[in-house]
């Protein structure tokens, strides 16, 4: 039997190998040369002012939303249709997150519906850069400037994606809004193990993120060693242990400098993908607009809506072929079921049931992918051809006359 394909694969080598090594080897492993040396180059990268280096993408979240000042009670405009770290971090300062659909075919936030969702206790709009599509960053920014409202990216999934915006293509993460969040979690573009990055072109901003993720500390490790004088340092503030390692970011170097093919190979099998499921009945394709570039961190396909989303996807592993449903919705679990005042979520529930994330990663061969879509073609064959024999059995066992009445009354529905 063939390997198993898996959903993704973490792009790393030798030379990731050795990149960690460097560190290691010097003595300093904790957050030091590296990680400052990390965030100037991934603050060239993406055209950022400032760039600061955390543990994760959620302590970023968190960092920004306490940055630009959310307080218990305060309401942040966001997305249910995310990884449920979007909405916690919101909770994580005491506000409260407010649910806004998703478009149809780029699975981010519908713009068009932010501006009914504000209300007097509205402090910011927090949008997912979703799968790595970029968000309507033009509408968002029109939205909240009108309502006088900060802006967060969630770019978790985004490093590398493009919007073309006043008259260039530019990257996520310069940011376009106020600060802008990303991930290097395995199964993010690019990786160094676990961790995160906050850009801005705020320097307080910037002062108080790294306050923050070290516990409070006014004088940071690096500058306390290097002194020529014994230095106490003093916690002026409440922070965080959000550090990344000089060991995660000495990899994210190597990942970073390696981000550019990698992003070739990704939209090279990101249009295959879409060449080749074109021809599969009913499936649709996830929409890229004329001013994003994606780095397509995930591909995902909407199924024919007679499938079953399980039943499709048990049949590809049957196939030998990983794949994950739609992205989650926090509204749906036990933590956000009961929120006030929430509104209709029907696409993003829909994506979630309806969706699946099929493997795309750069190591991934032209075989393997042409063994995806032919396992996807077949599982929806199969599945549309089980449930028509389902109903065909079902019109056996009824009135004939009912069975007639049924089809007038479709036919009449149009």
């Amino acid at each position: 039997m063939p390997s198993m394909i898996p959903i993704t694969r973490p792009t790393l080598d030798g030379a990731d190998a050795a990149a960690a090594q460097r560190p290691i080897l010097s003595g300093w492993v904790s957050q030091g040369p590296e990680v400052a040396a990390f965030e100037a180059e991934f603050a060239a990268y993406v055209g950022a002012e400032h760039a600061c280096a955390v543990s994760s993408c959620t302590a970023a979240l968190h960092l920004a939303l306490l940055a630009i000042g959310i307080q218990p009670g305060d309401e942040v405009i966001t997305v249910s249709h995310s990884y449920i770290a979007t909405a916690n971090a919101v909770r994580f300062c005491g506000a409260w997150p407010v649910f806004v659909d998703i478009d149809r075919g780029t699975f981010n936030i519908d713009a068009g519906k932010i501006a009914d969702a504000v209300t007097a206790k509205t402090r910011a709009i927090l949008c997912v850069h979703q799968m790595g599509m970029p968000c309507d960053l033009e509408t968002i920014l029109r939205v909240a400037r009108q309502y006088g409202l900060r802006v967060i990216e969630d770019a978790a999934c985004a490093t590398g994606s493009e919007i073309w915006i006043d008259g260039t293509w530019q990257k996520i993460g310069k940011p376009h809004g106020d600060i802008a969040c990303f991930s290097f979690h395995p199964r993010k573009v690019i990786t160094t193990g676990d961790g995160g990055m906050l850009t801005t072109a705020n320097r307080e901003w910037d002062r108080l993120f790294r306050l923050w993720r070290q516990h409070g500390m006014s004088v940071s490790d690096v500058v306390r060693h290097a002194s020529q004088r014994v230095t106490f340092e003093e916690y002026p503030i409440v922070g965080y242990n959000y550090r990344m390692t000089d060991v995660q970011a000495a990899i994210g170097r190597n990942q970073l400098r390696r981000l550019p093919q990698l992003l070739v190979r990704r939209r090279e099998l990101a249009e295959r993908y879409r060449g080749a499921l074109s021809t599969i009945s009913r499936l649709r394709a996830p929409d890229e607009p004329a001013w994003a570039r994606s780095n397509w961190q995930s591909y995902c396909v909407r199924l024919p809506k007679e499938s079953d989303q399980q039943a499709v996807m048990q049949t590809m592993l049957d196939r030998g072929v990983a794949t994950r449903r739609g992205i989650m919705c926090a509204h749906l679990e036990g933590a956000y079921r009961n929120l006030p005042g929430r509104v209709p979520l029907l696409e993003s529930e829909a994506a979630h049931g309806n969706c699946i994330l099929l493997p795309l990663y750069p190591g991934m061969s032209d075989s393997e992918q042409t063994r995806v879509i032919d396992a996807l073609e077949e599982a929806c064959t199969m599945d549309i051809d089980h449930k028509a024999a389902s109903e065909s059995r079902c019109d056996k066992g009824r009135d004939p006359n009912q069975a007639v009445g049924e089809s007038m009354l479709r036919q009449e529905r149009g």
